[in-house]
C-alpha cells in the first residue's frame, strides 16, 4: 500500500482542499469529508466531527469484526448461517439467498444470484453473538472500535445500517483499511477479493451491475460507468456507500481512503455530486505522483 510522501504533503492539501470545496454547494443540511492515507490526513472540509448516522457504512465496520471473529477462530466462514444451505461467507458476500428489508424472506437459492440484503448482514452478525457468547456491539467495540480508537462510533441498532459515526472516525477506519493493525493483511484481502465473481446484481438507489462484485461486506464495483464514485478510483477499490448520503472507500493503488458524511438522504442529488467530485480528487492524486 503506497502514501504520499511527506515532501508532497503540503503541496497537495491545497490542491485536494480546492476540490472539496464543491461539498460547500451541496444542497445538504451538512457535510463532512477527509482524504486520508495511511499516515495520516491529507485534506478536509466540513462537519468533520459531527456525528450522524452512516447508513449502510455500518456494513464495513460489521464485517471487520467478523474478520477478527474468524481470526479467533470464534466462528469460520464455511460455518452453516442464514437459509438451508447458506454459510457465513453467503451472507456476507449477499449471497444467501435473502432479499433486501431486515425481515425478507429467502427469494432464491445460496451463490445464484447477488441479492444486496440488510437481513443477510444482520444474521451474519447474530451468527457471531451465539457463536462468541457475546453481544454483537461488545465485540464489534472490544475488537474494532475500541483498538482503533473510534471513539465517536456507536454500534447501535442494526448492524446492517444502524451506526452512528464522525467523518474523522470513518477516516481511521480507513486508514486501517489501507495498512491493517487490527486484521492481519491477509484476513482483509481475504475479505475484499471478490466472492462469488460472475453473479448479476443491482447496488440500490445507483443501478445494475452485471457483474455486481462483491467481497464479504465490502463493495467492489469500483472504477465502473455509473457508480456512485465515478470512474477513475482503481478498480482495486473498496468500500461502500450510505443511504444517510455517507460514503467511505479505500483505493490501495493509490493509497488513500475518502470518507464523506452528510445530513441528507442519499438520491438523485448524490449521484449528481459524488461521481465528479471522486473523479477530482484521484485526478488531484495522480498528478501529485
Amino acid at each position: 500500500m503506497t502514501g504520499i510522501a511527506t515532501g508532497d504533503r503540503s503541496a497537495l492539501a491545497s490542491s485536494l482542499a480546492g476540490v472539496l470545496s464543491a461539498i460547500d454547494g451541496w444542497d445538504v443540511p451538512a457535510a463532512g469529508l477527509v482524504v486520508t492515507d495511511a499516515h495520516g490526513l491529507l485534506a478536509s472540509r466540513g462537519a468533520v466531527d459531527e456525528p450522524s448516522r452512516v447508513a449502510s457504512v455500518s456494513k464495513l465496520l460489521t464485517a471487520y469484526a467478523l474478520g477478527v471473529a474468524v481470526e479467533e477462530e470464534a466462528v469460520t466462514l464455511d460455518d452453516p448461517a442464514g437459509p438451508p444451505g447458506a454459510t457465513l461467507r453467503h451472507l456476507l458476500a449477499h449471497t444467501a439467498g435473502y432479499g433486501f428489508e431486515s425481515d425478507a424472506p429467502v427469494v432464491c437459492a445460496p451463490a445464484t444470484r447477488r441479492v444486496y440484503s440488510n437481513r443477510g448482514i444482520e444474521e451474519a452478525a447474530d451468527h457471531l453473538a451465539t457463536a462468541s457468547g457475546v453481544p454483537f456491539a461488545e465485540y464489534l467495540t472490544e475488537a474494532v472500535l475500541e483498538p482503533l480508537g473510534l471513539t465517536a462510533t456507536t454500534p447501535q441498532g442494526s448492524p446492517a445500517f444502524g451506526f452512528h459515526s464522525t467523518v474523522t472516525d470513518l477516516a481511521a477506519f480507513g486508514r486501517e483499511l489501507l495498512a491493517p493493525t487490527v486484521l492481519h493483511p491477509s484476513t482483509l484481502t481475504g475479505f475484499v477479493e471478490v466472492a462469488y465473481p460472475g453473479l448479476a446484481g443491482i447496488v440500490p438507489g445507483v443501478g445494475r451491475f452485471d457483474p455486481c462484485d462483491w467481497g464479504l461486506g465490502f463493495e467492489r464495483n469500483f472504477g465502473r460507468a455509473g457508480h456512485w464514485a465515478g470512474t477513475r478510483v482503481s478498480p482495486r477499490t473498496f468500500g461502500h456507500f450510505g443511504g444517510s448520503g455517507s460514503f467511505l472507500w479505500a483505493d490501495p493503488t493509490r493509497g488513500v481512503a475518502v470518507a464523506c458524511l452528510t445530513q441528507q438522504e442519499f438520491g438523485p442529488w448524490a449521484m449528481h455530486a459524488w461521481p465528479p467530485l471522486c473523479d477530482a480528487l484521484v485526478a488531484v492524486l495522480d498528478g501529485a505522483r
